[in-house]
C-alpha cells in the first residue's frame, strides 16, 4: 500500500517529467531552412525570372519602336544582371540565416569563457 506523501512525490515527479520532454521538443519548422535542392531551383528560378522580364519589355519595345535587335539585346542583359542580383541578395540571407544556428550546434558562444 502507497501512502499519501509517497503518492505526491510520484505525481510531482510525473508532473516535473513532463514538463522536461515538452520542453525538450524541438520546435515545429518554420519554413525557414531550405534544403539544397530547394536554394537551387530558387535561384534557378530567379534568374529565369529576371531574363524572361529582359527579353518581355526588350521585344515589346523593338515591336513598338521598330529597332528590332536593340532593346531586346539591351534587356536581355539587364534581366540577367538583376537576376545575378536577386541570386546574391538570396544568397547572403540564406548564408547569414545558417551561420548562427551552425554555430549554434556546435556550442560555440561569442568568446564568454
Amino acid at each position: 500500500m502507497v501512502d499519501d506523501a509517497t503518492r505526491a512525490r510520484m505525481e510531482a515527479l510525473e508532473k516535473r517529467l513532463a514538463e522536461r520532454k515538452r520542453a525538450d521538443r524541438p520546435a515545429p519548422k518554420t519554413g525557414q531552412g531550405y534544403s539544397g535542392a530547394e536554394l537551387a531551383w530558387r535561384m534557378v528560378i530567379e534568374l529565369v525570372t529576371g531574363l524572361g522580364i529582359g527579353f518581355g519589355i526588350g521585344y515589346g519595345l523593338d515591336t513598338l519602336l521598330g529597332t528590332m535587335p536593340i532593346f531586346l539585346v539591351l534587356f536581355i542583359f539587364l534581366g540577367f544582371a538583376a537576376g545575378i542580383k536577386v541570386m546574391l541578395r538570396t544568397a547572403k540571407e540564406v548564408e547569414l540565416g545558417a551561420a548562427p544556428k551552425a554555430a549554434d550546434e556546435r556550442g560555440d558562444d561569442d568568446g564568454a569563457a
